[in-house]
């Protein structure tokens, strides 16, 4: 079964694929709808785009974590804590960091 939102965002991007905010919502009804390994091509095509505050980090280190690359994850979750430094963000830095201390045990 086809989802209708994810179709009409790729027609947005489609039009426009330098449109950040089309190819972040498209990676979220990826991600919602478990298709992780489309999900991951989007956000890394977003931050492409966009210097992201720190949120799609978590996102993404999640795709990597339900595609079993638990390395990739890591390398996610430490861009994500710059990230949520580089803007403000300590609450989400430390979430970031402690899901690095759970995915080294």
């Amino acid at each position: 079964m086809s989802n209708p939102r994810i179709e009409q965002l790729k027609v947005l991007i489609d039009k426009d694929p330098n449109n950040p905010l089309g190819r972040y919502g498209l990676a979220n009804e990826l991600f919602k709808s478990e298709l992780f390994e489309d999900a991951i091509i989007e956000i890394n095509e977003y931050l492409k785009l966009k210097d992201d505050e720190g949120a799609v980090y978590r996102m993404l280190a999640e795709c990597y974590v339900k595609t079993g690359n638990i390395e990739e994850a890591k390398q996610t979750y430490q861009k994500g804590v710059e990230a949520a430094n580089r803007h403000g963000h300590p609450s989400m830095a430390e979430e970031f960091e402690e899901a690095l201390e759970f995915l080294d045990e």
